[in-house]
């Protein structure tokens, strides 16, 4: 068995026992005959096992959610152009990585296209890259303040929080553009994990000033707000995970995190993305609402999911294949 239906038959379990609170009916995957993927690391999921290595400019993953989420579905065709460091341009842009040029993401949709998932903005206006280059470094000036917050906000103006807004409405227009080229495509849009706790610190993890752990929750809670409003805007379903995440952020017990903190671990995942973990939690998410019910993880789970991603991990660090530089396709 490959590693691509290891995953799909240990989702499809997992989603069977976790989906007893479904009406019978439902507990049947939706019939989708054409399913694309298109989105940004967070969905590319970069160095999370197994690398796919026809996408290496991409950084994309053969364990990311998308396709857990096509191998759990058994869709007639899919196809999965996600790349690390895409943006909302992306879509019907060329995207340019260290190691190649990648066409449009909505190349990739046709007319008989008909579910579509999207997790894209993170990196619109360089919000998320700006916030890992920045606050890091402001630590020291007032560790227990929030300087970051305050580098941010211009004559009153929260900029991060402005510039979201603005990718609002090119999300919106994403949506629209998904519509026209596969008008029959049941579309959903992907949101963004916690990575910093509702309350808390763990400054060896995520090394930002104790006051700006609040900002960098209320940046991400802003983020899959403006999600969800261009989902509703379009006739899109937004899927959260961020409520979902909760008490899965970095600061988490190794095992029980969804993410990954500050340092990058080449057969884990790159530094602040999702590891195998929470690529797992957000295809078991979806997965769930297409059937009609509503996820259920518990500490069982997650300690499957965890041995799932050692074995991975295991794995990937004995193929000992190359890493192609990351850095230039996270966000930025």
């Amino acid at each position: 068995m490959n590693v691509r239906r290891a995953l799909a038959a240990f989702l499809s379990l997992t989603v069977c026992g976790l989906t007893s609170v479904t009406p019978p009916a439902a507990a049947f995957p939706v019939p989708f005959g054409k399913y694309v993927a298109l989105g940004d690391s967070y969905s590319s999921a970069p160095l999370v096992p197994i690398v796919d290595l026809l996408s290496l400019g991409c950084l994309r993953s053969g364990g990311n959610y998308p396709k857990q989420l096509a191998e759990a579905l058994d869709v007639d065709a899919f196809t999965d152009v996600t790349c690390g460091g895409a943006d909302t341009t992306h879509m019907t842009g060329w995207q340019k990585t260290p190691l190649g040029v990648f066409p449009p993401q909505f190349n990739a949709l046709t007319a008989d296209t008909d579910l579509v998932t999207l997790g894209i903005g993170g990196n619109d206006f360089g919000v998320f890259g700006s916030v890992i280059s920045t606050c890091p470094g402001l630590r020291a000036s007032d560790p227990t303040g929030d300087p970051c917050r305050k580098h941010f906000t211009v004559n009153g103006v929260d900029t991060l929080k402005a510039n979201i807004d603005k990718t609002q409405a090119r999300i919106t227009e994403v949506v629209k553009g998904i519509r026209a080229r596969s008008p029959q495509a049941k579309i959903l849009l992907i949101g963004y994990p916690k990575i910093a706790p509702e309350t808390g610190t763990c400054p060896a993890i995520l090394p930002f000033a104790d006051g700006d752990y609040r900002y960098l929750y209320a940046i991400e809670e802003h983020l899959n707000a403006a999600v969800a409003k261009a989902a509703a805007a379009g006739g899109a379903t937004y899927i959260d995970t961020f409520g979902p995440s909760t008490g899965h952020d970095a600061c988490a017990a190794d095992g029980v995190a969804w993410i990954q903190g500050k340092d990058l671990d080449l057969f884990r995942a790159a530094n602040y993305h999702p590891r195998y973990e929470g690529q797992a939690a957000v295809a078991l998410i979806t997965y769930v609402n297409l059937v009609g019910g509503f996820p259920i993880i518990d500490a069982a789970q997650q300690a499957t999911w965890a041995a799932e991603a050692r074995h991975l991990r295991t794995q990937a660090a004995s193929l000992s294949r190359p890493v192609p530089p990351y850095h230039h396709l996270l966000p930025r």
